[in-house]
């Protein structure tokens, strides 16, 4: 049976958000965050070396990353659903926004999430830098927005399995102020309507509402 040991608003949301759009039997058990320190705790710690959400287990597989994870879910378990080919024409745009995510947009969320609790001078040049990388980021995500339906293209694909976080729960840490970019407003919208996509947020984090707006 597969596993998602799924940490609270993190990463692994995306990962039952996946399992429940392709239909898929699954175990989920729940971590809760450290009140404290915002962390997982020592049992999620200990799943795997890095100590990071998400993490599958399948069998004797313990399985961590969240791309990694969701390519093997659609290799082994989804008959290669919401994955492009290399035949399809938008296989390019799907391969460029599946790596976007964890790439490009959400590790300048991390990095502005850390910079800001510094409580640096709103001059500073690291600081400025950061937030400038972030801003490009989200514009090159409304541009793609305001002329596609989905990341790939006018299919939904794991592109957008994985790039929704960032959009979304990323923002109860990092808040970002979404109203200057209607296509992202809209598209999020349209992910809010998708079953599988409500099912996997009542499912993994009951008490939180998806930030949406």
């Amino acid at each position: 049976m597969l596993t998602i040991h799924h940490l609270e608003k993190s990463q692994s949301e995306r990962i039952i958000w996946l399992c429940e759009e392709l239909d898929l039997p699954y175990e989920l058990k729940r971590y809760e965050r450290d009140p404290v320190t915002i962390l997982a705790p020592p049992a999620f710690k200990a799943l795997h070396p890095a100590g990071t959400a998400p993490v599958i287990t399948d069998g004797a597989l313990v399985l961590g990353e969240s791309g990694a994870i969701i390519e093997y879910i659609i290799a082994k378990h989804g008959g290669g659903r919401l994955a492009l080919g290399p035949d399809h024409p938008d296989f390019a745009q799907y391969l460029y926004w599946f790596h976007f995510a964890n790439g490009n947009l959400q590790p300048n969320m991390g990095r502005n999430l850390i910079l800001r609790r510094l409580d640096l001078a709103s001059d500073n040049p690291t600081l400025l830098l950061t937030k400038g990388r972030l801003d490009l980021a989200l514009r090159l995500v409304e541009a793609r927005l305001g002329e596609a339906e989905y990341f790939a293209g006018s299919e939904f694909t794991a592109a957008d399995i994985i790039m929704v976080f960032s959009l979304t729960t990323m923002r109860n840490f990092l808040p970002i102020d979404i109203a200057p970019y209607s296509g992202i407003r809209n598209y999020l919208q349209r992910i809010g309507a998708r079953d599988a996509y409500r099912r996997a947020m009542r499912t993994g984090d009951p008490e939180m509402a998806p930030l949406l707006t």
